[in-house]
């Protein structure tokens, strides 16, 4: 296989043909590389898989792309879950740069479609499983669109709710108390710009990050608007989250309905708004399963053992853990 362009073939390959050795281990065949060829050898079917992913990649090299390990990683997963015609340049093109430089893109065909239907949506649900981007795609669009202009702030809510621990007093003031709940919106705002100029932007009130109770009486007008682990707001909190929306307005609100830490008898309110608003023009729901899980692959296999298991726990039998088991004799 020529590639034409010697950069190319070592973007390809990577620092010690390590993006050669991602594809030999997951495709099962062997690549090597002399100059800007590649050679190619195994079963029919792989071959021809390799010489595909290899092709795309090499598109996104002459682009100016920047190839990293896990850019492999995702290619070989897009490519694997999408018809013959599917393209890496589409569905891996960057949503916003990040301070390092790197762009920050979808990484499967779910993320692809959940960052177009934000585009094209004034209110989308990204619901799913841990892992699979929600809020981080969710939060580099609102960072796109700050950026171009489209809004004039990014309001970042959550409710506070402790994942089955009990956290106990707090010290501190209002905001000391509540923002280890809003950490995860931190981490990912500082992952794609500068930490002077995020904190530049959250002291002038531009971009806002607090507790979904901040929002009750508000009209968000020309912002953003992320709601982050919405399986923890309650059928009432949703309802007035929702209807905070004001004109030029985008609100997005990510959870994991399989990861609801209300109280027992309480409803979630991510659940409650599925089930009554599909359908609804203008409102978008975005569904993801452990295929799309983009972080460690070992994340994909706890989500699948867990499934299982949840599956299998109304059969459990006498004795299981959970059950009650047969008293001794005597």
């Amino acid at each position: 296989m020529d590639l034409g362009d010697n950069d190319v073939a070592r973007a390809l390959a990577g620092a010690q043909n390590e993006h050669l050795k991602i594809m030999e281990r997951r495709l099962g065949v062997r690549v090597g590389q002399r100059g800007a060829e590649l050679l190619l050898s195994g079963e029919p079917t792989q071959l021809a898989f390799a010489v595909r992913l290899c092709e795309q990649l090499a598109e996104l090299a002459r682009k100016g792309r920047t190839l990293y390990a896990q850019d492999v990683e995702q290619a070989i997963r897009v490519l694997g879950h999408a018809a013959d015609d599917a393209s890496v340049t589409d569905v891996m093109g960057a949503v916003v740069t990040a301070r390092s430089g790197r762009s920050i893109n979808p990484k499967s065909i779910a993320q692809k479609r959940y960052a177009d239907a934000i585009r094209s949506h004034d209110i989308v649900f990204g619901i799913g499983p841990a892992g699979t981007g929600k809020t981080y795609i969710a939060m580099a669009m609102a960072v796109a669109w700050l950026q171009e202009r489209r809004v004039k702030r990014i309001v970042l809510a959550r409710p506070a709710v402790e994942a089955g621990e009990k956290l106990g007093f707090l010290p501190g003031d209002l905001a000391e108390k509540v923002n280890p709940y809003l950490r995860p919106l931190y981490d990912a705002l500082h992952d794609m710009m500068d930490p002077g100029r995020a904190a530049q932007l959250v002291e002038n009130g531009t971009v806002e990050v607090a507790p979904l109770a901040f929002m009750r009486g508000r009209t968000l007008n020309d912002a953003f608007v992320i709601l982050d682990e919405a399986q923890n707001t309650t059928v009432e909190q949703m309802k007035m989250f929702l209807t905070r929306l004001g004109f030029q307005s985008k609100a997005v609100i990510t959870g994991d309905i399989t990861q609801v830490d209300l109280p027992a008898g309480k409803r979630s309110g991510l659940h409650h708004a599925r089930a009554i608003l599909r359908g609804v023009d203008g409102i978008h729901f975005a569904e993801f399963t452990d295929v799309d899980v983009v972080r460690h692959p070992l994340v994909q296999e706890v989500i699948r053992a867990y499934e299982r298991s949840e599956a299998e726990a109304p059969k459990a039998s006498p004795g299981a853990e959970g059950a009650p088991a047969t008293p001794p004799n005597g």
